[in-house]
């Protein structure tokens, strides 16, 4: 017996820290007792989804290992990210809300006096080594030291690309308060977070911090980060309110008709932030293209005279076969569709998704290699969906008039085989 308690711990000194830790005592507990919950594994709203890459290995292998697609999966020239400055972020918004993108999910949301930050990922690699795995195809916009004061971190789940155990560790021996899905806490006690610095939610709870409230609403998609994918961790999107802003956050996602419910519940929101890259048809289940993300962004808002969407989870890491480029086009063209306003900022670049104007120039196809035909000829984003949005909103207010019911509704590494996030 002492010959095999040895080899146990001698695998268990083997295990990447990055793997972080399972649930246990009452937190596993606490999970246990949750109404999603079910036969040892959280559920997904709307049936069980594919987790894994769908079809045969060898279907798989050859969309993988095409010679002709695969260049196309990352930039052809440098990333054009915006030289972000704590002179950028320091000053107060002039309307109260405030995003700048860092990459990939990560987001930098100023509301109403406060600051919180999205799913923050400021590692080399989404992977539990630092020395394989998806490498990032553009520098962060600037140093986590520099971002100054964050009241609150909130994270979606535990893949490798929205939690960053170096990221976390830096934060640890901060002031910041955490907000996270059931179990994702145990990861963090683990990186050095006390347990009275985490708020860890349910779907459908809400958390207050400061003049914020955040509350988890459901997501379709899967957990895991080590050998053992025990789906104990929860995962979920986010909305978080101030005094006079809201916003939403989807993590990752497949789409599912629960957008309908959390947009009637919490919405419409002054901007959406909504993942549209990493999709496949091998996992269909957990990822939204960019024609989803455009559609769960008007179940949320109710309509495109709302906030705009600002797409998320793409140029930053290569994480499927797509094209580099094609979720920002996909977000163009299904935004042009439908009317809808849609922000395409710079990596690093401050916005303000309420002001008059937002960035709108397609600013990846200066690097990406492009389709057969070429990029199609555009004009202004923004003044095409402003118009549209502005004759739709028109049309909306003439028909409640008349209807008499009053008001409106509310590096350039291959993928892995398996998403990371």
């Amino acid at each position: 017996m002492a010959g095999f308690r040895s080899l146990s711990t001698g695998l268990r000194a083997l295990r990447p820290g990055a793997f972080g830790a399972d649930p246990r005592g009452e937190r596993m507990a606490r999970i246990r007792r949750s109404p999603h919950f079910k036969d040892g594994v959280f559920q997904n709203p709307g049936g069980p989804a594919r987790t894994r890459p769908s079809g045969s290995t060898l279907d798989f292998a050859k969309v993988f290992f095409d010679k002709e697609t695969r260049p196309r999966r990352s930039p052809k020239g440098t990333v054009p990210v915006h030289s972000t400055t704590l002179a950028d972020i320091a000053r107060p918004p002039a309307t109260g809300l405030r995003l700048t993108w860092m990459g990939h999910s990560s987001v930098l949301a100023e509301i109403d006096g406060h600051r919180v930050l999205f799913d923050p990922v400021w590692g080399e690699r989404c992977s539990p080594f630092p020395f394989a795995g998806p490498k990032r195809l553009h520098p962060v916009p600037l140093p986590l030291a520099a971002l100054g004061p964050v009241d609150v971190v909130v994270i979606s789940h535990d893949h490798y690309d929205h939690l960053d155990m170096p990221t976390i560790k830096a934060l640890a021996g901060t002031d910041t308060l955490f907000a996270v899905p059931l179990g994702v806490g145990a990861h963090l006690e683990q990186w050095g977070v006390s347990a009275d610095r985490l708020r860890e939610l349910d779907w459908h709870e809400t958390t207050n911090i400061g003049g914020l409230a955040l509350t988890a609403t459901p997501a379709r998609h899967f957990c895991g980060r080590g050998l053992r994918n025990t789906q104990h961790t929860l995962w979920a999107s986010w909305v978080v309110a101030g005094e006079e802003h809201r916003i939403y956050h989807s993590g990752d996602t497949g789409y599912f008709e629960g957008f309908k419910e959390i947009g009637a519940e919490h919405g419409p929101f002054d901007t959406t932030m909504i993942q549209i890259g990493a999709y496949s048809d091998f996992w269909p289940d957990i990822h939204m293209t960019p024609e989803e993300g455009m559609r769960a962004h008007l179940d949320l808002q109710g309509g495109p005279e709302h906030g705009p969407m600002l797409p998320i989870h793409w140029a930053t890491f290569n994480l499927a076969t797509h094209p580099w480029a094609d979720p920002g086009e996909g977000t163009v063209a299904a935004a042009r569709a439908v009317g809808a306003r849609v922000a395409l900022p710079r990596p690093g670049e401050p916005f303000e998704p309420t002001a008059g104007t937002v960035p709108s120039e397609p600013w990846w196809r200066g690097v990406a290699f492009a389709p057969a035909g070429g990029f199609p000829a555009g004009e202004a984003l923004a003044d095409a969906t402003i118009k549209t949005a502005s004759d739709t909103a028109a049309v909306a207010q003439t028909d409640t008039v008349s209807d008499g019911r009053g008001g409106t509704a509310k590096g350039t590494e291959d993928p892995e085989t398996l998403p990371a996030g």
